[in-house]
Order: C-alpha cells, then sequence, then structure tokens
C-alpha cells in the first residue's frame, strides 16, 4: 500500500513537473557557425518559441568538427528538456559513416524530435562550361576525362557524396577539389577555379539571377517551384543521386516525453504559420516538412541507410 502510494505520489510529481516546463531558458544549440541557413532559421525559431513559452529560448552556436562539437555536447546535457540540439543530416546520417569513433552514439543517446525541413541542392556549373544540360556534361566528361573540377565543402560532405555518386551511375571522372567551407564553394565556381559544385536554392538564386553560374540539375522527387526549368536528377535518369539536406531538432535520450511532444508541436505550429511558411521557408527553397518523432526516427534509419551506400562508393573517411 505505502509503495503504490509512493508510485502515485512520484507520477504526480512528474506530470506536475512537465506541465511547468519551462520554468528556465532554454538553450538551442545549433551546430553551425553564426549567420547560415540553418542559424537563421533557428534564430527566428527561437524567438517565437520565446513569446509562446514565456521563457528566453537561447541560441547557441557551437561549430567544430563536421557538428561533431556541437552534437557532444547535447549528449553530455542534462535530460530534462533544456538543451536542444538543431543539426543536418550530417550528424545522424553521414558521420557515423564517416567515423571510425565518435564520442556519442546517434541512436542510443538522442530523441528526434522533428524534421523542419528539406532542402534540395543544385549541381551548378561555371557559364563557361561546354555543357548547358546534366547529358551534356557526362558527354563531355568522358572524352576529357579528369579534366573536370566540382568543390565540395570537404571529404564525406554532402556535394562530395553526390558527386562521386553521379561519377559512379554515370561511369565519369570528374574531379573533387574540397574547400574549408560550404561558403567558399559556389564562389570558386563563380571564379572559375573549379567548374562544378552542388549549392542550396538560396545560395545559388542570386548568382542564377546574374548569370555568373548556371544550374545543370537538381536533386528531389520533383522540380522547385522556384526553378520549374531545372530538371531532377531522377526525371534524367540518375535517381540514386541524392543531394537532400534537411534540419532538424534532438534532445538527449531520457528527455521527459511530454516535453518531446511539446516542443515537436509549438514548432510545427511556427513553421506551418501561413506568413512564416512562406515568406521564411518555401520562398528560400525549403521544403517544409514537421514531422512527428516516429516519423523522423523512422526517416533518419532510411537515410542512414543510403548514406552508408554513399559514403562507400566516394572511399570518403574522416579522423
Amino acid at each position: 500500500m505505502r509503495l503504490a502510494f509512493a508510485l502515485l505520489l512520484a507520477c504526480v510529481a512528474l506530470t506536475a513537473q512537465a506541465q511547468a516546463w519551462p520554468a528556465k531558458p532554454v538553450r538551442l544549440v545549433v551546430a553551425y557557425p553564426p549567420g547560415g541557413g540553418i542559424d537563421v532559421m533557428g534564430r527566428q525559431i527561437a524567438e517565437k518559441l520565446t513569446g509562446m513559452w514565456g521563457q528566453p529560448v537561447v541560441v547557441e552556436n557551437k561549430p567544430g568538427a563536421n557538428t561533431i562539437v556541437a552534437t557532444e555536447a547535447v549528449a553530455k546535457s542534462p535530460a530534462d528538456g533544456y538543451t536542444v540540439l538543431l543539426t543536418t543530416d550530417a550528424t545522424f546520417s553521414i558521420d557515423p559513416h564517416l567515423y571510425a569513433k565518435l564520442p556519442f552514439d546517434t541512436q542510443r543517446d538522442f530523441i528526434p524530435v522533428t524534421m523542419l525541413v528539406l532542402l534540395q541542392q543544385l549541381l551548378v556549373a561555371n557559364p563557361s562550361l561546354p555543357a548547358n544540360t546534366l547529358d551534356e556534361l557526362i558527354a563531355l566528361a568522358k572524352v576529357k576525362p579528369g579534366t573536370i573540377n566540382y568543390a565540395s565543402y570537404g571529404s564525406g560532405s554532402q556535394p562530395h557524396l553526390s558527386g562521386e555518386m553521379l561519377k559512379y551511375k554515370a561511369g565519369i571522372d570528374l574531379v573533387h577539389v574540397p574547400y574549408k567551407g560550404i561558403s567558399l564553394a559556389v564562389p570558386a565556381v563563380m571564379a572559375g577555379e573549379v567548374q562544378l559544385t552542388f549549392a542550396g536554392i538560396a545560395t545559388s538564386m542570386p548568382q542564377l539571377k546574374a548569370g555568373r553560374i548556371k544550374a545543370l540539375a537538381i536533386g528531389g522527387p520533383k522540380r522547385s517551384p522556384l526553378l520549374p526549368q531545372v530538371p531532377t536528377f531522377a526525371e534524367l535518369g540518375y535517381p540514386e543521386v541524392e543531394t537532400h539536406a534537411w534540419f532538424g531538432l534532438f534532445l538527449p535520450a531520457g528527455s521527459p516525453g511530454e516535453v518531446v511532444s511539446r516542443i515537436y508541436q509549438d514548432t510545427r505550429k511556427i513553421i506551418e504559420e501561413p506568413d512564416f511558411r512562406q515568406k521564411q521557408l518555401i520562398d528560400k527553397g525549403y521544403d517544409v516538412v514537421g514531422s512527428s518523432p516516429e516519423e523522423f526516427a523512422a526517416y533518419i534509419r532510411k537515410d542512414s541507410e543510403s548514406r552508408a551506400r554513399a559514403v562507400r562508393i566516394s572511399g570518403a573517411k574522416a579522423e
């Protein structure tokens, strides 16, 4: 009888604690530097959550080691709902296959909360490249093997995996040129240092409009409404060339289920607000998702399997 009463009191205490959340500021740890697309989105969402929760949601940028710095910090944080990770597919779909050892277990140490958005990258080229379509690029590469370069932002990065998969499926020889950051790849193409790279719509659009680069193809199952003239790799016969990335929220394993649900529901409300959805997401080339924790976890499992194959084909390794 006493045990049952004690358990009842514990359940009541836990329920009250969950209802009181958040009772103090919440940290949103962004695995990338300030100023990029994921950081901007994180700050916009944090501002709106602050208004909804009545507690500050403080953005903390922890870039480094291909998102490992931020991810490790969150993995070691208390599982109380007050530390949230905002990161990309690099952390959960690519890094586990790229690194021999990580200071955390992506499956054991985290709870997926929601995928905010999915974004597809474009294959863009310097205007001087004598190829205006993917077929023309492949034909040119076969005639002149090893003479066409493509930029990435490091071994195992999304552009590297996409470029190597294109090489593998098309039977061509492109030369990989890794740069030190995502912000350097498109300027390198514009300057003619390399002929190709893979880049997001938001990054590419101003340069496309100015004629400084041209788009040959885009990833995903359908064309972008922002660039309806650009065909997908799938419709061109290369569905295996995946260029997507995603932004998602995670909590340390063991975080209260009520808090997981609250963060999911409230962030989904934000990204589904008509004005925010259109101006901050769709107009910038993002596909709005807002998946449930269960849907997100299932997606990550499938995505990780696909990226494992791409990493094997690329031969990419990290230390």
